[in-house]
C-alpha cells in the first residue's frame, strides 16, 4: 500500500485548531452528566475496565439504534472482550447508556460502555487510542475522522467502516475535499458499504476497490425485542379502538404541517390521535406550545399522562421509545421527509408491522425508500393536504392497512443478512474467540 500524502491532513489539523472556539462552543452544547467534557480531548475519565477492548463509533441516536444488532452481534461474537460505544451527540449517549441499563437488568455482564469521541485533534487522538488500546476499530456509517484512523493505522489497530453510506449531497460535499477523504479512507482497513453506489461514491473519493465490499444495510437486520413489542400492544389495547398514527423523527417547519394534516384528518375523525415524537429532544417544549398554540389538547408522555378522548396529540417526548410507539399505531409517519433533511430510518415501522408513510425528501435513505417501493410497501405524500387525505383513505380502508403492513414485513425479511456479512468481514481482521 502506498503511504497517503500528508499535507491534506495537516492542512486539516490547522483548520480545525483555528475553529477551536467554534467547535467547543458546539461540543459544549452536546453535553451529557454521565460524561465529562474533557473526554473530548481524549481524557479517558473513570478510565474503562480492563480490556481486551473492541471500539464501536456512531455519530448519534439514529446511528446507534440502527447499530444495535452489531453492539449484540460483536459482544456474543467476541466473548472475552468488553465494548467501548462512542457518539459525538448526547442524545446518542442516552441511547448507549439505556442499552447498557438494559443489559444490567437482565443480569448481563457489564460489557458494554459508552464515551464521547475525542475531537480529532492529533493530540486527543493519540490520547484516546493509546488509553483503550482498541484491537479493533468500527466506524459506523460516514463517520471519517483522519487523525483518528492515522493513529489507529500507526499503532496497528485494524479499521472498518461498516453501513457505509455516502447520499450524492453528501458525496458532493466530500468531493471539494477529495484528497483529504483520500487520506483518510487510506487508512482503512475494510470498507462494508450498504449499497453499490454508496461504494462506487466512496471508491469515486479515493477508497480501494480491493478492501470494499457491498453487504446490504444492517438497518434490515433490525429485530424489534420482545419487550417494545410487549409494550406496544399493552399501549395499542389501552389506546382503544380510536383512529391513531404517529409521526416519528420529526423536525422544525415539520411540525406545523403534520399538525396541519391532523386537523384535517379530525373533521372525519374527531378522535384522531397523533403521537407525535420530534427528533431532538431540545424541541419538546417548543412542540408542545406548537401543539397548545394549534388547540390540540395534549398529553406528554415523559408526565406519565394519558390521552384521553378530547385528547388530540400524545407527544412522545421521552429517549429511546420510538420504536415501541410505532408499533402502537395504525399507520407511521416517518419525519424528515417533509422538510429537506433527507428522511430517516424507514425500517423501523416496517420492521414493526405498521403501514410506512414518508414525504419527498429522502436522499438519506433514497435506496431503502426504492427497495420498499419496490416491494408496495410504502407510501409517498407531497405536503401536508396529500398527507391529510392520505391518512383518510387509509384509516377508511383497513384491507389496505393489513397489504401495506405485511408488504413492509415481507421486504425486511428478504434483505435481512447484511448482519453475517458484516461479522464475516470483520472476522477476516480479528478473528472470534
Amino acid at each position: 500500500m502506498s503511504a497517503p500524502r500528508r499535507w491534506p491532513r495537516w492542512l486539516y489539523s490547522a483548520a480545525l485548531y483555528l475553529l477551536s472556539p467554534l467547535v467547543w462552543r458546539r461540543v459544549w452544547r452536546e453535553h451529557a452528566l454521565t460524561n465529562s467534557r474533557w473526554e473530548r480531548l481524549g481524557l479517558l475519565s473513570r478510565s474503562p475496565a480492563s480490556g481486551p477492548w473492541l471500539w464501536l463509533h456512531c455519530a448519534s441516536v439514529g446511528e446507534v439504534q440502527a447499530a444495535r444488532p452489531l453492539i449484540e452481534a460483536l459482544l456474543a461474537h467476541y466473548p472475552r472482550h468488553r465494548l467501548l460505544v462512542t457518539t459525538m451527540t448526547a442524545t446518542g449517549a442516552e441511547r448507549v447508556h439505556a442499552l447498557i441499563e438494559a443489559r444490567r437488568r437482565t443480569g448481563e455482564p457489564e460489557r458494554l460502555a459508552h464515551r464521547f469521541l475525542p475531537l480529532d485533534y492529533p493530540g486527543a487522538a493519540k490520547r484516546f487510542v493509546a488509553r483503550l488500546c482498541p484491537e479493533l476499530a468500527i466506524f459506523f456509517e460516514t463517520e471519517l475522522w483522519p487523525n483518528l484512523l492515522t493513529v489507529c493505522r500507526r499503532r496497528g489497530v485494524p479499521t472498518a467502516v461498516v453501513n457505509g453510506r455516502l447520499s450524492p449531497r453528501a458525496f458532493r460535499g466530500y468531493r471539494r475535499l477529495r484528497p483529504l477523504m483520500a487520506s483518510a479512507l487510506a487508512q482503512l482497513d475494510w470498507l462494508a458499504a450498504k449499497s453499490r453506489g454508496d461504494a462506487e461514491r466512496f471508491r469515486a473519493l479515493g477508497m480501494p476497490a480491493t478492501r470494499t465490499d457491498v453487504v446490504g444495510s444492517l438497518k434490515y437486520d433490525l429485530t424489534p425485542d420482545d419487550a417494545a413489542s410487549e409494550q406496544s400492544k399493552r399501549l395499542c389495547t389501552r389506546l382503544g379502538s380510536r383512529p391513531v398514527w404517529v409521526a416519528g423523527s420529526t423536525h422544525p417547519g415539520e411540525d406545523e404541517r403534520l399538525l396541519e394534516a391532523h386537523a384535517r384528518l379530525r373533521q372525519s375523525y374527531p378522535n384522531a390521535l397523533l403521537i407525535l415524537v420530534p427528533r431532538h429532544p431540545q424541541r419538546f417544549e417548543a412542540v408542545a406550545e406548537l401543539c397548545r398554540e394549534r388547540g390540540m389538547a395534549l398529553a406528554r408522555r415523559s408526565r406519565d399522562e394519558w390521552p384521553d378522548g378530547r385528547t388530540g396529540v400524545y407527544l412522545g417526548d421521552t429517549m429511546g421509545e420510538l420504536l415501541m410507539l410505532y408499533g402502537a399505531a395504525d399507520l407511521a409517519f416517518v419525519g424528515g421527509s417533509l422538510v429537506p433533511v433527507g428522511g430517516h430510518n424507514l425500517l423501523e415501522p416496517a420492521a414493526m408491522g405498521v403501514p410506512v408513510l414518508t414525504g419527498p425528501e429522502l436522499a438519506n435513505f433514497a435506496d431503502v425508500a426504492e427497495t420498499l417501493r419496490q416491494g408496495g410497501a410504502l407510501v409517498e405524500v407531497r405536503d401536508s393536504a396529500m398527507l391529510a387525505d392520505t391518512l383518510v383513505t387509509l384509516f377508511l380502508d383497513e384491507a389496505e392497512r393489513h397489504r401495506l403492513a405485511e408488504a413492509g414485513l415481507a421486504v425486511v425479511a428478504a434483505n435481512r443478512g447484511a448482519l453475517a456479512r458484516t461479522m464475516a468481514g470483520l472476522e477476516q481482521l480479528l478473528p472470534g474467540e
